[in-house]
C-alpha cells in the first residue's frame, strides 16, 4: 500500500487533474461560448466599449495616439477603463485607416556612388585605415594609423597615438607627402578622422581626389583590410600591447618587415619595396631563367611551357569586370 492517491498517481504517471477530470467528467455543450465572449463581473459593458471606441476614432482624426486620447479622457475626469483596455480595443476596431502612420526610415536617400579607384603604378593611389591595438585595461586601446600604397602594397606611411584624430592624421600624409610625393587620389572609410574638414583640406590642397567607403559594404576598403588582418594573424603578433612605446617598438619593426621582406601574394610573391622602386624586375628574370630551366629538364611534368608571374599592370577598388 502507498498511503496516498498522490503517491499512487505519481507511480502510475497521472495527474491529480487528469484523474479528477476522468471520474467527473462533465457533459460537452452543443454550443460553446468561446472564454473571449463570455460574461465575467469585471468585464467592460458595451456602453463603456462604445464610449472609448468613440473617443479613440476622434483622436485618431486628429493625428493623435491611443495614450493621448486616454489620458485626455482622464484629465476630464472620465475613466472608463484600463489603458491595456483602451489599447486592445483599439486593437480591435475595424476601421484602422484613420490611425496615425509612424514615420519611418523609407531608404529614399539618394544611393552613394559606388567608389572606383584604379592604379597602373606606384603613387598614384592610396589607402587608409586605424585600427585598434588592445592594452591590458578595458576601455583603453592604442590607435594604429596606416597608409598603403594600393598598387604596390608599400606602406607608405604609419604612427601609434592614444586616440583617432584629424589632427594626427594630417600629421602622418604630411610626412609621407614629403617622402613619397602626393598622389592622385586616397581612399578610406567613412569614419569620422577620414571625412573631417581638416584632412580634407591638406589632402585637396596638394590637389589630391578623395575617395569614401559606401555605408555598411565591407569590400569598398581591400587594402588596408587586408593589410592589417595580415599583422595581426602574424604569430609573433602580442594581442595585448603594455604601454604605447611597446605598441609603437612593434609596428616599426612589422613595417619594416613587412615592406622589404613580406613576400605578398597579391603582388606576385614580391616584397613591396621591390615593386615600388622596380627591382623586381631583376628578381622576375632570375625566377623566369630558374623556371624555364626547371621546364627544359622535366617537360613531362607540364602540360604547356610555365610563366612566371608578374605583379599586375591595373589594380584598384571595385575595377569593372
Amino acid at each position: 500500500m502507498l498511503g496516498s492517491q498522490r503517491k499512487a498517481l505519481a507511480v502510475a504517471g497521472l495527474s491529480r487533474s487528469a484523474w479528477h477530470y476522468r471520474h467527473h467528467h462533465r457533459p460537452p455543450r452543443a454550443e460553446p461560448i468561446p472564454h473571449s465572449q463570455r460574461d465575467y463581473p469585471s468585464k467592460l459593458s458595451r456602453g463603456e466599449r462604445e464610449a472609448i471606441e468613440e473617443r479613440i476614432l476622434a483622436g485618431w482624426s486628429q493625428g493623435e495616439s491611443v495614450d493621448h486620447s486616454f489620458a485626455s479622457a482622464w484629465d476630464e475626469g472620465v475613466m472608463l477603463g484600463s489603458r491595456r483596455s483602451w489599447w486592445r480595443i483599439a486593437r480591435e476596431l475595424e476601421d484602422q485607416t484613420l490611425r496615425p502612420k509612424i514615420p519611418t526610415h523609407t531608404g529614399q536617400k539618394t544611393p552613394r556612388p559606388v567608389p572606383v579607384v584604379t592604379a597602373t603604378a606606384p603613387g598614384q593611389a592610396w589607402s587608409w585605415d586605424i585600427t585598434d591595438l588592445f592594452s591590458p585595461w578595458r576601455g583603453i586601446v592604442f590607435k594604429a594609423y596606416k597608409i598603403t600604397d594600393i598598387y604596390s602594397r608599400q606602406i607608405v606611411g604609419w604612427r601609434v597615438e592614444e586616440r583617432e584624430a584629424d589632427r594626427l592624421a594630417v600629421e602622418m600624409f604630411a610626412a609621407a607627402i614629403v617622402e613619397h610625393g602626393a598622389p592622385e587620389v586616397v581612399h578610406a572609410d567613412s569614419g569620422a578622422a577620414m571625412r573631417s574638414n581638416a584632412l580634407r583640406a591638406a589632402l585637396t590642397e596638394h590637389g589630391v581626389r578623395l575617395s569614401h567607403n559606401r555605408p555598411y559594404v565591407s569590400n569598398d576598403n581591400p587594402f588596408s583590410e587586408a593589410g592589417f588582418r595580415t599583422m595581426k594573424y602574424r604569430p609573433s603578433y602580442p594581442r595585448i600591447f603594455q604601454t604605447l612605446q611597446a605598441a609603437r617598438a612593434y609596428l616599426t619593426d612589422y613595417v619594416k618587415w613587412y615592406n622589404t621582406e613580406h613576400k605578398h601574394s597579391g603582388i606576385a610573391l614580391f616584397t613591396p619595396s621591390q615593386v615600388a622602386d622596380g627591382s623586381w624586375e631583376q628578381v622576375w628574370h632570375i625566377r623566369d631563367q630558374a623556371l624555364q630551366d626547371y621546364y627544359q629538364r622535366h617537360r613531362h611534368r607540364f602540360r604547356t611551357r610555365p610563366r612566371t608571374p608578374k605583379p599586375a599592370d591595373l589594380v584598384g577598388i571595385n575595377l569593372p569586370t
